[in-house]
C-alpha cells in the first residue's frame, strides 16, 4: 500500500473519531455556556452523557437562570431532572416570580413541579387571575319554580397552598352548591331574579376557597333564567299517583265483593241441595208414618189442602205484582 493510501485511511479514521467525540461531547453547548458566563467543564458534560442526562436540558436553563441573577447550581438542576421534573419550566417560573416580586424559592418551585402542578401557570395566575366558568346550575325556589344560573369565578393562585390544595373542580363544585343553597332558601323565584347579586354575596361569605390552591376574588352571575314549574309538576304527578292508588283500592274492593258474592252463591247452592235432599226424604217419612199409624189419612189430606192453599195464595200474589208494575211505570 502506498503512503498516500495510508494517509487517506488515517484521515478518514480521524474524521470518524472526531465525529464520535463531537456527538458525545457537546462542544457547541460548552462554548455557549462559556460565552454566557456559566462555568461548566467538559468532564461535567461527559458525566451527564454517562448518566443519560441531556446536557442541553440542564445547561440552557442554567444559562437563563444566570442571566436572570438566580443562584441555582448545575447539580440542583440535574437532580431535579433525574427526579422527573421539568427543569426549564421551573426556571421560567422562578424568573417570572422574581420579576413579579412573588416570594418563590427554588426548593418550593421544584416541590410544586414534582407534585404535578404547573408551577409556571401558577405564577402566571398569581399575576393575572383566571376566570372559571361554572356549568348551568339548576335549583328550585320555595315556590316550586326552577331557576337556572351560571357563574363566573375569578380566582388567583395561592403559591403557599399549591401543594396539597384542591383544584378547579372543587371550586366549581362548591360554587354550584352555594348557588343551589341560595336559590333553594329563597321564598320566591322573583326574589332571585330581582336581586341575582344576593347569590354572589351569600356564596362569598362561606369561604369556598378554604383548602384549595386558589383565592377567590369575585363571583359574578353571568346568566340566570327561569326553568320549569317543578312544584306544579310534582303536584300533578302526586295527584296521578293518588288516582292510581284509589283505582287500585276500588278494584281490590270490587274483587273482594265479587268473591263474597260467589261465596254466598255457593252457600245458597249448598243449602238448596240440602233442601232438595231433605224434600226427597219427606215422602219416605210420610209413608213410614202412615205404616206405623203416626199419621192418619185425614191428616195427610189436610196437609195436602194446606199446601195447595199456600201455592194458590203465592200465585195470586205474583199476579198482583205483575199488574202493579206497569202502573208504577206510568
Amino acid at each position: 500500500m502506498s503512503g498516500i493510501g495510508i494517509v487517506v485511511i488515517i484521515l478518514v479514521l480521524a474524521v470518524i473519531l472526531i465525529s464520535i467525540i463531537a456527538s458525545f461531547v457537546p462542544i457547541g453547548l460548552w462554548i455557549s455556556a462559556g460565552a454566557a458566563g456559566v462555568k461548566v467543564g467538559l468532564i461535567t458534560l461527559i458525566g451527564m452523557r454517562l448518566r443519560r442526562v441531556s446536557p442541553a436540558r440542564i445547561i440552557k436553563p442554567k444559562i437563563k437562570a444566570a442571566k436572570a441573577g438566580l443562584d441555582v447550581s448545575i447539580n440542583e438542576l440535574e437532580s431535579h431532572f433525574l427526579a422527573g421534573g421539568n427543569v426549564d419550566r421551573v426556571i421560567d417560573a422562578l424568573i417570572a416570580a422574581q420579576k413579579a416580586e412573588i416570594p418563590l424559592n427554588y426548593k418550593r418551585a421544584t416541590g410544586i413541579d414534582l407534585a404535578g402542578r404547573n408551577v409556571l401557570e401558577a405564577v402566571k395566575m398569581s399575576v393575572n387571575p383566571k376566570v372559571i366558568e361554572t356549568p348551568l346550575i339548576a335549583a328550585i325556589a320555595k315556590d316550586g319554580i326552577e331557576i337556572k344560573a351560571k357563574a363566573k369565578v375569578t380566582v388567583r393562585a395561592n403559591i403557599d397552598r399549591l401543594i396539597g390544595g384542591a383544584g378547579e373542580e372543587t371550586i366549581i363544585a362548591r360554587v354550584g352548591e352555594g348557588i343551589v343553597t341560595t336559590i333553594g332558601s329563597a321564598l320566591s323565584h322573583k326574589e332571585v331574579l330581582e336581586n341575582p347579586d344576593s347569590i354572589s354575596h351569600t356564596i362569598l361569605k362561606k369561604g369556598l376557597d378554604s383548602g384549595t390552591a386558589f383565592e377567590i376574588l369575585s363571583i359574578d352571575i353571568a346568566d340566570i333564567d327561569v326553568g320549569k314549574n317543578i312544584g306544579a309538576m310534582l303536584q300533578t304527578d302526586q295527584a296521578e299517583a293518588d288516582k292510581k292508588i284509589a283505582q287500585a283500592k276500588a278494584e281490590e274492593r270490587r274483587a273482594m265483593a265479587y268473591a263474597r258474592e260467589q261465596e254466598m252463591k255457593a252457600q245458597v247452592q249448598e243449602m238448596r241441595a240440602k233442601v232438595v235432599e231433605a224434600e226427597a226424604e219427606v215422602p219416605k217419612a210420610m209413608a213410614e208414618a202412615l205404616r206405623t199409624g203416626k199419621l192418619g189419612v185425614l191428616d195427610y189430606y189436610n196437609m195436602k189442602n194446606v199446601i195447595s192453599d199456600t201455592e194458590m195464595r203465592t200465585s195470586i200474589a205474583d199476579m198482583g205484582k205483575e199488574t202493579k208494575a206497569p202502573q208504577e211505570v206510568k
